[in-house]
């Protein structure tokens, strides 16, 4: 993630103030509770990226890569969370966790 959009997300963050919550993320807990898990599909290309592809994704696919496995967990987080147009610095309070059979959840 660039240190810009870290930053931007910051200052989201302090915008709001510690009481506030960004919509989406109450819109992410609906569509976990009311659909479950996303399933990805991950898949090492020739020139050694790795990629993830949602498959069940209801609006619309959910697609990012990578150098690394790693690497590629903080992509798909950080790809569920701007779907919901959720800020990075709400990643603690979004809970996106990968289980053991690769889907994305809400904690």
């Amino acid at each position: 993630m660039s240190l810009y959009k870290q930053l931007k997300d910051q200052v989201i963050r302090v915008m709001l103030g510690k009481s506030a919550v960004p919509s989406g993320l109450a819109e992410l807990n609906h569509y976990f509770r009311v659909y479950g898990p996303i399933n990805f599909r991950f898949e090492k290309q020739e020139d050694g990226f790795f990629i993830a592809v949602s498959e069940n994704f209801r609006y619309g696919s959910v697609i990012t890569r990578a150098e690394s496995m790693a690497e590629l967990d903080e992509k798909v987080k950080d790809a569920i969370l701007t779907a919901f147009e959720v800020p990075s610095s709400y990643a603690k309070e979004a809970g996106v966790h990968r289980d053991e059979q690769q889907k994305y959840a809400f904690a």
